[in-house]
């Protein structure tokens, strides 16, 4: 459940982050209804320094470093598969649009979301060493998609690794209109999951960056492979690829670690991972403080990080179900786009100077506390935390 993190924060002449060594923080979560913004702290990011100190302890960590070209083959085989489910509707089956339109979202909206686990890799350049196949394999991956996504999605990610939680420049950050339109309405919940990957990469041209090469070479690509679909599968295998993506960016499974992932469902944790069965199918996508604490691991040897070090893992809150992170989000009280962690860039930039990482023999032991299940908390004990929350 939410701790109570009470600690007076000293922090003006200390010369050691008093995080140390897992890096919690001392906020409390933004209550809808109560609280108008999201929460924000006064420390940069926790991962550089949780990387260190997990380092100090665990140097065998780094020899998981490199990639897995297993992705590649992966990115071929779901593609081929997608473009033949595309072809079949637009050539073949001529049946009920509902047809078409369950199997978008059942079979589709499955596969495509896993084209955006293959961009994560990518962007880390984590399926090859050049970063020039890993580019490509990214632009494989696009063709179903119908949309330029591969190399904005790069380009943007990146910056979310550079700037976690740094208002005005992770884009995975929800916009103020985003925000105060949303607000804490279920049915608006709800429609903020299906353009949750679109604003992706709107919030990035919110944020007036300026367009790379890379980017239009997608465009000019996606306009090349769209038009071939389009003539050689038909109308109806369009429809099929743009529900997938529709369905498969937004209100499904697949999609659901866009929301575990940073959205605070506890006091002083800014990332969560997934330990579900998902994770088999979706490339390990859940382990994502393991992903933020080791950029340079390929997805196949996340879960081996939090094996080798268990301290650091297992005292975390987790989430071990996608349709329950779904669920939560949409009809739970507790949460809404403001559930997120913010900092200014001046107090990232100064944390990150000023905060200095213990050496290790001046380290805190970890908390032995076994981290909480947030999908086993029932939504009676959710509402009863809201409304304690909200009258505190």
């Amino acid at each position: 459940m939410v701790s109570e993190r009470n600690t007076t924060q000293t922090q003006a002449n200390q010369p050691f982050d008093l995080r140390n060594p897992d890096y919690l923080g001392f906020w409390h979560v933004s209550v809808p209804n109560k609280n108008k913004q999201p929460t924000y702290d006064i420390y940069e990011e926790p991962h550089i320094k949780r990387k260190i100190s997990i380092l100090q302890k665990h140097p065998e960590i780094k020899n998981l470093y490199g990639y897995d070209t297993r992705t590649i083959y992966i990115t071929i085989v779901t593609v081929s598969a997608q473009l033949f489910m595309a072809y079949l509707f637009g050539r073949v089956f001529k049946g009920s649009i509902i047809t078409l339109v369950l199997a978008a979202y059942f079979i589709g909206a499955t596969i495509s979301a896993l084209y955006g686990v293959i961009f994560h890799e990518i962007s880390h350049n984590l399926a090859a060493k050049s970063t020039l196949v890993n580019r490509w394999v990214g632009l494989v991956a696009n063709i179903p998609l119908m949309v330029p996504l591969s190399q904005s999605f790069r380009r943007y990610h990146l910056e979310h690794h550079t700037y976690l939680g740094v208002d005005g420049y992770d884009p995975d950050l929800p916009l103020q209109w985003e925000i105060k339109l949303v607000g804490n309405n279920p049915v608006l919940k709800f429609f903020f999951l299906f353009i949750y990957g679109v604003m992706y990469i709107g919030r990035g041209v919110a944020q007036n960056k300026t367009i790379s090469v890379w980017e239009i070479y997608n465009i000019f690509w996606t306009m090349i492979c769209d038009v071939l679909i389009i003539r050689f599968m038909g109308p109806r295998a369009v429809l099929y690829l743009l529900l997938s993506v529709l369905f498969g960016y937004g209100p499904h499974p697949g999609a659901a670690h866009f929301i575990q992932e940073h959205y605070t469902f506890v006091d002083g944790q800014e990332t969560y991972s997934y330990y579900g069965s998902g994770n088999k199918f979706y490339m390990n996508i859940g382990y994502h403080n393991e992903h933020h604490d080791f950029l340079h691991i390929p997805w196949s040897k996340l879960p081996a990080v939090k094996q080798m070090a268990p301290e650091f893992y297992e005292n975390l809150a987790y989430h071990d179900s996608w349709f329950r992170v779904l669920y939560l989000f949409v009809t739970c009280d507790l949460l809404a786009p403001q559930s997120r962690l913010v900092r200014t860039y001046q107090t990232h930039i100064y944390s990150k100077d000023h905060y200095k990482i213990p050496p290790q023999a001046e380290s805190k032991p970890n908390k032995k506390a076994k981290g909480t299940n947030l999908s086993a908390i029932s939504d009676r004990e959710y509402n009863n935390l809201y409304k304690k929350l909200k009258a505190a």
